[in-house]
């Protein structure tokens, strides 16, 4: 049965809370209305701790000032002059734990509803006519991107704002990196990633798919024979964990990054009609509890799962997911089972069908500061299920670590970078996002790429003087 919550910690009070999609439902005025009453709540703090709060430091006091003066062209524009993947962050930016977490007036009340703002206002730009006008670059310099996940995209808008021409380079074939395989549509809609990169593509920055640095084109390549002045590293964290548990060989079993990659990437759930097969069978068991779990499980029951589980040796205190997505899962029928850790994935003639599994308690705080799970001895029981999806983390690719002699990197696998985390041990490489943080949020990712933006900038130019 699905489970209710069991932390007592109050939920940020959000009223009247705004609807990403109100000024299609709802008459313009009312809604209007609605955002400004939202937005007349920010104190306009002399020192706006909020901005501190946020990655790619959205100015977010102005923006609230002309929200609440019905100025939405101008927040518009003060939101895509600090971030260009706005419509992005206000649908899956974590705003709970970084700006609002920061806001003033949580010390009484809930705090402004920053992220339905910005969700909201980005919406309402989206509405908007757009023009085929392309920035041509003004600067010679040439800079390349790895990667077109957010570090990278928003590495690339910052310098063709700049006046830098852009190359971004994509192994897969489309654009958009963890955002288009790794984030199911009714989360984020391929069709507003799209829009974004189109943003881009207006500014001059050209993309590039099918394409392997590090195999295709090595990175010497890039400045040798490519010209280009600078590269910067985006490639994620794409490489899954195992258990190493007996089973996890079974058909059915699955990474949680090849089985959202499959279908929203590979279009499975349209197999045959799409080249890619996904079998997902009555019964899917999730091991993990983070957003990707989420993720994972809730669309395990969009492709005909009747029973979806998610599978967590810890407590449900100690689960990373963000609330929102907990809650949704539970309003959509996903059972959590909490103190309970997978030992061995069962099945016959090579196939799933069950997940042996034992019950924990909490012992005292581990590294990452979380209760230590301990098993209990003799609590081993089945669960039948005819899938498992494993959510347990990922790790960098190493091919471009492999090829690209003087690339450091941590005993992990993350790209070695200096106090800012953005330069590396290769001159003029930068990197960021999670191939150096490892896996994170996409806010993160994209404050990372505008830093490395502002360091390739100040260098080329620093050299050129």
């Amino acid at each position: 049965m699905p489970v209710k919550r069991t932390d007592k910690t109050p939920m940020p009070v959000r009223e009247p809370q705004l609807r990403a999609h109100d000024f299609e439902e709802v008459n313009e005025g009312y809604c209007f209305a609605h955002a400004m009453f939202e937005a007349e709540r920010c104190l306009r703090c002399q020192d706006p701790v909020c901005t501190d709060g946020c990655p790619v430091r959205v100015p977010i006091s102005d923006f609230m000032h002309a929200v609440a003066a019905n100025d939405i062209p101008k927040a518009a524009e003060i939101l895509r002059s600090a971030n260009p993947l706005a419509a992005i962050c206000g649908r899956v930016c974590p705003q709970e734990s970084q700006c609002e977490m920061n806001c003033h007036m949580t010390k009484r009340f809930g705090p402004v509803a920053i992220g339905h703002l910005e969700r909201y206002v980005s919406d309402w730009e989206m509405s908007q006519p757009m023009s085929d006008e392309v920035q041509e670059p003004w600067r010679e310099e040439k800079v390349a991107i790895i990667g077109s996940g957010p570090s990278g995209l928003v590495c690339a808008g910052e310098l063709g704002r700049m006046g830098y021409k852009v190359t971004v380079y994509e192994a897969l074939h489309a654009p958009g990196g963890v955002l288009r395989y790794g984030i199911p549509e009714f989360r984020l809609p391929n069709s507003i990633l799209d829009w974004e990169i189109k943003q881009l593509e207006r500014l001059g920055v050209e993309f590039v798919n099918n394409v392997i640095i590090g195999k295709n084109i090595t990175m010497d390549a890039l400045f040798k024979e490519y010209g280009y002045a600078a590269v910067f590293i985006g490639t994620g964290a794409g490489l899954p964990k195992f258990m190493g548990i007996p089973g996890e060989s079974l058909n059915g079993v699955y990474s949680a990054n090849e089985f959202l990659t499959r279908i929203n990437l590979m279009q499975a759930f349209e197999f045959p009609r799409a080249e890619t097969p996904l079998k997902v069978g009555k019964r899917v068991a999730v091991i993990g509890s983070g957003n990707t779990a989420m993720d994972a499980v809730r669309s395990a029951m969009r492709l005909g799962a009747e029973h979806a589980m998610v599978v967590y040796r810890r407590s449900e205190n100690e689960m990373t997911a963000r609330v929102e997505e907990y809650e949704h899962a539970i309003e959509e029928g996903v059972e959590f089972h909490w103190l309970t850790n997978p030992i061995e994935v069962l099945g016959e003639d090579g196939w799933v069908t069950g997940l042996k599994c034992m019950r924990m308690e909490l012992g005292e705080p581990d590294d990452s500061g979380r209760a230590r799970p301990v098993p209990i001895e003799g609590s081993e029981f089945v669960f039948p299920v005819d899938n498992v999806v494993l959510s347990i983390g990922t790790r960098p690719t190493p091919l471009l670590v492999k090829t690209t002699p003087g690339l450091k990197t941590h005993s992990w696998g993350g790209l070695l970078g200096d106090e800012r985390e953005v330069e590396t041990s290769v001159h003029r490489v930068y990197a960021g996002g999670d191939a150096v943080t490892g896996a994170a949020t996409v806010i993160l990712a994209a404050g990372a790429g505008k830093r490395a933006a502002e360091a390739i900038h100040h260098e080329i130019q620093a050299e050129a003087a």
